[in-house]
């Protein structure tokens, strides 16, 4: 099986006839690196790696047999993020799945530019600077968007419509996430709110905590 079909098969296998698809049997083992931003004992990360499994299961790529997926575990740790990263790409996958958003695409578009990579949960890929456009990706990147920047608004205005009292907003981000920006634009343009940085669960907890202090204040 070409290279190409092996990528069609990953993201877009589904539009194939069934027929078709069973006729076309793998000629070789297949490899994917996949990197995740959660944690290796986090209980959702079984649940999305089984998922991945079964899609590819319906389409004839089973563990073992004729694929080999290289997982790496980044718990949020931007360092770490980076050094699997540079595993994953040095390990010659035919594909990488970015399965955490931005901060797995990041990291993984520094360590090549060459091969595949296939991404999940990004906001604003175009703005993060990942695919030229959403029509033609460009590159060696593609993947699922989750929600359009505007949306973001509207959860303060909903917010304010069902606890009409609140005069304070803080939204928590994570500086190093470059998808942030655009959509703290979008809420600002909608409604006022206090920007707090956080980069692990001690600041997120500290930042809870203090704004907490005050009333009639909503967190985001």
């Amino acid at each position: 099986m070409r290279r190409r079909e092996f990528l069609a098969g990953l993201g877009s296998g589904a539009a194939w006839p069934l027929a078709a698809r069973a006729q076309q049997a793998p000629e070789q083992t297949r490899r994917i690196g996949v990197l995740q931003s959660l944690a290796g004992d986090d209980p959702e990360g079984p649940i999305r790696m089984a998922g991945f499994f079964q899609g590819l299961q319906r389409f004839g790529w089973n563990e073992g047999a004729n694929l080999r997926v290289d997982t790496r575990w980044a718990a949020g740790n931007a360092d770490l993020h980076r050094r699997y990263a540079a595993e994953l790409v040095a390990l010659g996958p035919d594909v990488i799945l970015a399965g955490t958003g931005t901060a797995t695409v990041a990291p993984l578009l520094q360590a090549t530019r060459t091969i595949p990579i296939v991404f999940a949960v990004v906001i604003d890929p175009v703005g993060a600077g990942f695919v030229a456009t959403l029509a033609r990706p460009g590159g060696n990147a593609t993947g699922f968007t989750i929600f359009e920047y505007g949306m973001s608004g509207k959860w303060l205005e909903l917010v304010k419509e069902i606890a009409p009292h609140v005069t304070r907003a803080a939204v928590l981000r994570n500086p190093a996430i470059a998808s942030g920006i655009g959509q703290f634009a979008a809420i600002q343009a909608a409604v006022p709110f206090e920007l707090v940085d956080v980069r692990d669960a001690t600041e997120i907890e500290r930042a809870v905590t203090t704004f907490a202090r005050t009333g009639n204040g909503s967190l985001s």
